[in-house]
C-alpha cells in the first residue's frame, strides 16, 4: 500500500474563518442582482426547527447553509455538484465508491423537487423530508438571521495503527489559514486521547511531533515506515488510507464523537 495514501483530503476545502461571520452571498438585498440572489434561494424546513437554504451562483458551485433559522453556517460542497456534501458519519453502501476521485458513499445530499413540490434530506441511507418555506416569508427569515462560517476546526490528515491495535490520528486545520495547524490523538478504537505534542517538521516528505522534553516522538513518513519513538525504543506503524476508512474515524475511533459538522445532518 502506497504510504502517500494516508495524506488523502478528508473534505473539501472551506472560504476563510478570519471572522466568524460571514456575508450571505444576496449580501444585503440591497441592488437588483442581490434581491435577485435572494428571491431565487430556496429554503425549507422539517417543522422541528432545523432549516437549509440553497442559493444558486452563477459564477461557480451553489452555497448551502444549514441552521435553526436564526443562525445560520455554510456547508462545504463536493466538487462538480451543487446539493451534495462530505457526511462520514452516514454511509450508503449502494453508492458509487468511485466518481470523478469521490467515494459517494460518504456524501449526502439535500433535494429539491420543485415539479412535486416537496424537498428532503438524505443522510446516508435514510431521507428526511422536509417542506418549502414560502418565498416571501424565506426572503425575511434569511434577511434577519446571521450567517456564520462552518463550525469544523480540524479533520483527519493521517491514520496509523501498531499491532496491538493502538491508533495513531493525525488532524490538521479546517479552515485554509489553519492548514499549518496539527494535532495528534493516540488510544485504542473508542478512547483516543489527545496528546500535547508540538509539530516540529512539516514538509514534502512528512511530520514529526514532539513532547515538549522530547522523549516522545511521532514520525509520520511519506516514503518510509512511520515510527513511534519512546526514548530510544522505535515502533513501526502501518499507514491506514484515511479516504477509506471515514466511517471508522469518524464514528468508531472516538476524537469526532458527538461533534458538530455544520451539515444537515448534524441533528439526525
Amino acid at each position: 500500500m502506497s504510504a502517500r495514501h494516508i495524506f488523502a483530503a478528508a473534505v473539501v476545502v472551506l472560504l476563510s474563518n478570519a471572522s466568524w461571520a460571514i456575508e450571505p452571498p444576496w449580501g444585503k438585498a440591497q441592488n437588483l442582482g442581490e434581491k435577485r440572489l435572494l428571491e431565487k434561494t430556496t429554503v425549507c424546513t422539517d417543522g422541528k426547527g432545523h432549516y437549509f437554504a440553497l442559493s444558486p451562483n452563477k459564477d461557480g458551485p451553489d452555497h448551502l447553509f444549514y441552521g435553526d433559522g436564526r443562525t445560520f453556517v455554510q456547508v462545504p460542497l463536493a466538487r462538480y455538484m451543487s446539493n451534495t456534501f462530505l457526511e462520514p458519519r452516514f454511509v450508503d453502501k449502494g453508492r458509487n465508491p468511485s466518481f470523478r476521485g469521490m467515494d459517494m458513499r460518504v456524501y449526502s445530499e439535500v433535494i429539491i423537487d420543485r415539479e412535486k413540490g416537496n424537498c428532503a434530506v438524505r443522510c446516508g441511507e435514510r431521507t428526511i423530508p422536509y417542506t418549502f418555506v414560502e418565498s416571501e416569508k424565506a426572503g425575511e427569515l434569511l434577511q434577519a438571521a446571521s450567517f456564520e462560517v462552518n463550525p469544523q476546526k480540524f479533520v483527519p490528515y493521517a491514520l496509523l495503527r501498531d499491532s496491538k491495535g493502538i491508533y495513531y490520528l493525525v488532524e490538521r486545520g479546517f479552515h485554509p489559514e489553519d492548514e499549518k495547524r496539527f494535532r495528534v490523538s493516540i488510544g485504542p478504537k473508542g478512547n483516543l486521547k489527545l496528546q500535547e505534542m508540538v509539530n516540529l517538521v512539516s514538509d514534502s516528505e512528512g511530520q514529526i511531533f514532539s513532547t515538549k522534553k522530547g522523549d516522545l516522538r511521532l514520525v509520520v513518513d511519506q516514503q518510509k515506515p512511520s515510527m513511534w519513538i519512546q526514548n530510544k525504543k522505535r515502533l513501526e506503524l502501518r499507514a491506514v488510507p484515511v479516504s477509506e476508512n471515514l466511517p471508522l474515524i469518524y464514528n468508531e475511533l472516538g476524537p469526532y464523537t458527538g461533534a458538530r459538522l455544520g451539515t444537515p445532518c448534524d441533528d439526525q
